[in-house]
């Protein structure tokens, strides 16, 4: 097949989560002979930290603005099996209309952000990458999270399939590695500052901080606000580049997996982040949400934590009990959770339209 993309970023990591989702999807449907084109807004947030400015697996073109890309677009799309636009693409509304204009044969909407969508447009804030006329124009949407989202996605904007396509890790980037001195440490944490977890890291990481000052705790992400509650024993590194996550993971003694508000009373929402770690075998903290066990078992493959006196509970464990649990993670991970294993999802997916 030949797959145009439409979405937030492919060349940055930085601020965002959809960058490596796409990677470990694309890269997988590459090396399964599909041939892929990404567009992406040449923005300057990105453009500064820009980790992958030239993917392998994909034709990427980054441009300016839409009107200079537009007719470019079209013409990738004349020939296309498959058109997707993204949540959080800057020019998503454009490129709905172009793709539903173009001879491209199956036409997607691939929501990564599903909780934040339905929130938002239950309060009458519909987002901006949302078509005024709901989804019902595309053939299929494509949900990052599952469960009680998938009638939402229908009921609500008009969707009329909707397919979970989970978040997956490429296994060729992430997997055990000796730990690094910058990054060892007792708990570390990877993620972008969010609002409606802020409650939650504190909670759980800086409380856990509080309580054994001789140890060191690591926050890895960026957009951090001059007033969060830094403790002398919390080490900050603004951005941590993809192809340094198997270092971090890899030289924490566990890490700690925090959910956004809306997608953890959702439920069915796995982070990348969950793989990712799993694959280099680490042992993962979690808080907790409905549908869980759809992609680890709890307490033996991801420890569930609600507070500090949980936190300490899981620090406190020995070495084997800490690995069996990592490794069982793991095991299953690379069993289920790869990006190939997404890539024949989204083959199967598209031949069902087809």
């Amino acid at each position: 097949m030949k797959l145009v993309v439409f979405g937030l970023s492919l060349s940055s990591s930085w601020g965002n989560g959809h960058a490596t989702v796409w990677r470990a999807l694309l890269s997988a449907l590459s090396q399964r002979n599909h041939r892929i084109v990404f567009f992406e807004a040449d923005v300057p947030y990105y453009a500064e930290h820009r980790d992958l400015p030239e993917p392998p697996f994909a034709k990427l073109y980054l441009y300016r603005s839409w009107e200079s890309v537009s007719e470019l677009a079209l013409n990738e799309l004349a020939d296309a099996d498959v058109a997707v636009v993204s949540s959080y693409c800057r020019d998503a509304i454009a490129a709905s209309g172009l793709i539903m204009s173009s001879k491209a044969r199956t036409r997607l909407f691939y929501d990564l952000d599903t909780p934040v969508t339905l929130s938002q447009f239950a309060t009458n804030c519909p987002p901006a990458y949302l078509p005024p006329a709901g989804l019902g124009d595309f053939d299929l949407v494509l949900s990052f999270t599952g469960g009680p989202a998938v009638e939402h996605l229908m009921n609500r904007l008009g969707a009329r399939r909707v397919s979970p396509l989970y978040g997956s890790v490429d296994s060729a980037k992430y997997f055990p590695v000796p730990p690094v001195a910058r990054y060892c440490c007792d708990l570390g944490y990877l993620g972008t500052y969010a609002r409606d977890r802020q409650d939650s890291l504190e909670r759980l990481f800086v409380r856990t901080a509080e309580r054994f000052p001789d140890r060191r705790f690591l926050l890895g992400g960026s957009l951090y606000p001059a007033d969060f509650p830094w403790q002398k024993n919390i080490s900050y590194i603004s951005h941590i580049p993809p192809d340094e996550h198997r270092e971090f993971y890899c030289s924490s003694k566990a890490t700690l997996n925090v959910t956004r508000g809306a997608m953890a009373q959702m439920g069915y929402c796995p982070s990348g982040r969950l793989f990712e770690a799993a694959a280099c075998g680490t042992l993962i903290l979690s808080d907790d949400w409905e549908g869980m066990d759809q992609f680890f078992a709890r307490g033996s493959e991801i420890l569930i934590v609600k507070n500090d006196d949980d936190v300490a509970a899981a620090l406190s464990l020995g070495d084997g009990e800490r690995s069996r649990v990592a490794n069982a993670a793991r095991e299953h991970t690379l069993e289920h959770h790869t990006g190939h294993n997404r890539a024949r999802d989204f083959e199967r997916i598209v031949a069902e339209l087809m």
